[in-house]
């Protein structure tokens, strides 16, 4: 390998250098052509020209984008593209005076009667909220006592002295308490959760009847009768040669379901009692003021239920 006719400055200054850290010595001739060398590049380097030369690429990459200050600036929208104008704050309308014409008559009347109605309306509703507020205290303090009542004689099983007679020749009797049942119902959360229902339900137990017989078309109205008044029965029935029935035998036992039904009618403002086979077989209404539901009717119900001696339709008449 031959060397090359002129060695490598950098290379020739590093060789130079680690040769003095290993204690290695140079020719006299080898050092002094290395000063020779550097001294010459001194010379003819052009501090002027490096200068200029560094200006020049600065100006290219200036023009290319690339200089980077370490800035971030905002994008600018070209004067060519149409701005969004600022959302102008509304201007209030002004307050319009209001219109009133004194001097007429007819408005003035009208203006009477629309205000006199305003009133009627608020007044009616006023009333309307609490007869239903006193209809629903009366329907709770009602079920409070039928619930009591019904537990007290469940347990009692007192016996019933009422006859209930049928067709005005029959009657079940000897009749005893054997259970009942109370209950109420309220209207839905939306339409106020008022108690708008309150049931009593019993059975009592008592002698039954002897076979009663029917014929042709009295057959289907005794089994309507029967079916109204809700006395269990059996049927036995007797055709012809045709097949047609000539005549029945009823066989009624001696049990008796009694039953009552307080209604509120909101509309009215009243409780509708509606009761079969209390008194006697058969149904009985009655229309009743909220008001008036106190311990002295409740009372004279529950007599009126056990064939006691009762006031209870004075007091349900009252006024």
């Amino acid at each position: 390998m031959t060397k090359p006719e002129k060695p490598d400055k950098p290379f020739a200054v590093s060789e130079a250098i680690r040769a003095k850290r290993e204690h290695k010595t140079l020719l006299a001739e080898d050092i002094a052509a290395l000063e020779t060398s550097l001294l010459a590049d001194i010379e003819a380097f052009d501090l002027d020209a490096a200068e200029r030369r560094v200006r020049r690429e600065e100006s290219v990459k200036s023009g290319a984008g690339m200089i980077d200050t370490g800035l971030v600036f905002p994008d600018i929208v070209p004067d060519s593209m149409p701005r969004k104008p600022a959302a102008s704050r509304p201007t209030e309308k002004p307050v319009q005076p209001e219109l009133r014409l004194d001097g007429s008559n007819l408005l003035g009347q009208l203006r009477q009667q629309a205000e006199s109605r305003r009133q009627e309306l608020h007044s009616a509703l006023a009333d309307r909220t609490s007869a239903n507020e006193q209809i629903d205290q009366a329907l709770k303090h009602l079920f409070f006592f039928l619930h009591d009542f019904v537990q007290q004689l469940n347990i009692v099983k007192p016996a019933i002295p009422r006859d209930f007679v049928l067709l005005e020749k029959y009657a079940i009797n000897q009749l005893v308490w054997l259970e009942g049942f109370a209950d109420y119902r309220t209207q839905s959360q939306s339409a106020g959760a008022l108690v708008e229902l309150v049931t009593f339900t019993c059975r009592l137990s008592g002698n039954g009847v002897p076979i009663i017989e029917k014929e042709d078309a009295a057959i289907e109205r005794f089994r309507h009768i029967l079916f109204d008044y809700g006395l269990p029965f059996t049927c036995k029935e007797f055709k012809n040669e045709r097949s047609y029935v000539e005549r029945a035998e009823f066989e009624i036992g001696g049990e008796v379901s009694v039953s009552a039904r307080w209604r509120a009618d909101f509309t009215r403002g009243v409780l509708i009692l509606e009761t079969r086979n209390v008194e006697r077989l058969g149904s009985a209404l009655f229309t009743i003021h909220p008001q008036f539901v106190d311990y002295a009717l409740l009372d004279d119900f529950g007599r009126l239920l056990l064939g006691q001696a009762n006031h209870f339709r004075e007091l349900a008449r009252r006024e």
